[in-house]
């Protein structure tokens, strides 16, 4: 086995299906497979995310290989997303990795997929340099964490309640949007006011985060003025979006910014599937230039889920030795 191998990644944390393939460090493929039955239920259904995986996950690897020009028996090892995620989901795609290796006699890498968001970074150019802080933002996931090599990263600030993404999309829904609800208000906000209604920053000690409380003051909000006049949300929905955004990227960058000057760190990265979020982007550079930091975000495709990012932290794990068994299990509440 070489220091810089030849790695078939797998994710399947929750609703997309993902394939890669990465050679020395660089990335050769990434398939993904989106799952649209999820639609008409305006949320994630777990047991139908776990069938759809089983139907995507063969044909997925082999576009993935192929693009890659890549045979199976050339690969040196099977990465895999463990957790945190959805346990059915997380089963389809352990039990593929661990069958797919066991069958070609490839050892196998264990990937967290929060430490796989963060290590996104490094699958292009520009990339941050250690130690730096990196606020990951997720449909499930909101935390700060100071990140001092591949393998060592430090938790020091996260959610209490909800995740970022989940109040975008859970907004999003109470005012009527299609799931899933966060792209389509990012998309409505950039043609309201932000300023418009002033809705509550949840305020938190420390670098901690809650996102609740602003889900509870929109519903009632909603229901107060929908009393009065039915047609309100749609006669205010681009300035209902753009001050729901507002609100929850001031509550994210508030944090950010105490952290970053707390830890003295001007090395600032986004990561997860919000860090696609064009209104996150746009006012985290913002605060950027206001504070000198220097800030990382990856491309769009690297923010949210995909093998990718798996096949880039199995790289950092491979060189570092960091091989597990046939015996692991997946753990949908995996810790960083």
């Amino acid at each position: 086995m070489m220091n810089s191998p030849l790695i078939l990644a797998i994710e399947s944390s929750c609703d997309d299906t993902s394939a890669a393939v990465m050679a020395n460090g660089e990335i050769l493929s990434n398939v993904v497979a989106t799952q649209q039955v999820h639609e008409q239920y305006g949320g994630v259904v777990p047991e139908l995310a776990s069938r759809a995986h089983q139907q995507h996950l063969i044909p997925v690897v082999q576009e993935a290989l192929r693009r890659a020009k890549v045979a199976k028996t050339d690969l040196d090892a099977v990465a895999f997303t463990q957790g945190p995620g959805l346990l059915g989901s997380l089963l389809v795609g352990s039990m593929f990795a661990k069958t797919f290796a066991l069958a070609l006699d490839k050892p196998l890498l264990a990937v967290n997929h929060m430490r796989a968001h963060i290590l996104a970074h490094f699958i292009q150019d520009p990339k941050p340099v250690f130690p730096f802080l990196c606020l990951t933002v997720s449909g499930g996931h909101t935390q700060l964490v100071v990140v001092r090599s591949p393998m060592d990263m430090e938790i020091i600030g996260q959610t209490i309640d909800d995740a970022a993404g989940e109040a975008f999309d859970k907004t999003a829904k109470l005012l009527g949007l299609p799931y899933p609800g966060g792209p389509h208000l990012d998309k409505l906000a950039r043609q309201g006011n932000p300023t418009r209604f002033p809705f509550p920053v949840g305020a938190m000690p420390g670098y901690d985060f809650s996102f609740s409380g602003l889900k509870t003051s929109v519903l009632y909000f909603l229901r107060q003025q929908t009393q009065q006049n039915e047609h309100f949300v749609q006669e205010n929905l681009a300035d209902l979006c753009a001050s729901i955004q507002y609100t929850i990227i001031q509550t994210l960058l508030r944090q950010l910014r105490r952290a970053a000057h707390d830890q003295q760190l001007r090395q600032i990265a986004l990561a997860g599937g919000v860090a696609a979020n064009s209104g996150l982007r746009l006012a985290l550079q913002e605060l950027a230039a206001a504070e000198g930091w220097e800030v990382f975000i990856p491309d769009f495709e690297f923010c949210t889920d995909n093998a990718a990012m798996v096949a880039m932290t199995g790289h950092f794990q491979y060189q570092a030795g960091q091989f597990t068994n046939q015996l692991i299990s997946p753990d949908p509440r995996l810790k960083l």
